[in-house]
């Protein structure tokens, strides 16, 4: 069980490698999110997130925070290797089912992966 929990050193904290990332990454996006992906030097993923106020209150933003942290960590295995992935949500992304959202982010990060991974819960 502890393959699937977040490490330390597999998120980007500094706002200057957002920066880095935001600038030189690859991008893709679709409708309620948005992806730049930039290989590292490192033998690990490392996963950043940003959910910005437009997206509504608090406990909206952190609401689709807890679900793209549980996205990235079920699925982190099919994800780029080596790279530093940042997902941004845009507008609306609120408002999407987990299994919405699992499918829009395998189609952006990892189009080979079969179906959405939904966790324990399913939902």
């Amino acid at each position: 069980m502890s393959g699937f929990s977040f490490k330390r050193e597999e998120k980007i904290r500094k706002h200057s490698e957002y920066t880095v990332i935001y600038k030189k990454g690859a991008k893709k996006e679709s409708h309620y999110f948005k992806i730049a992906v930039l290989p590292n030097n490192l033998r690990w993923r490392r996963f950043g997130l940003t959910v910005s106020k437009r997206i509504g209150n608090a406990v909206q933003r952190n609401y689709v925070k807890r679900r793209l942290r549980e996205y990235c960590r079920l699925n982190k295995e099919n994800l780029p290797e080596s790279s530093d992935i940042v997902v941004t949500a845009k507008q609306g992304a609120q408002k999407l089912t987990y299994a919405a959202m699992c499918t829009e982010l395998n189609l952006l990060l990892c189009p080979h992966a079969q179906g959405p991974a939904t966790g324990p819960a399913g939902n």
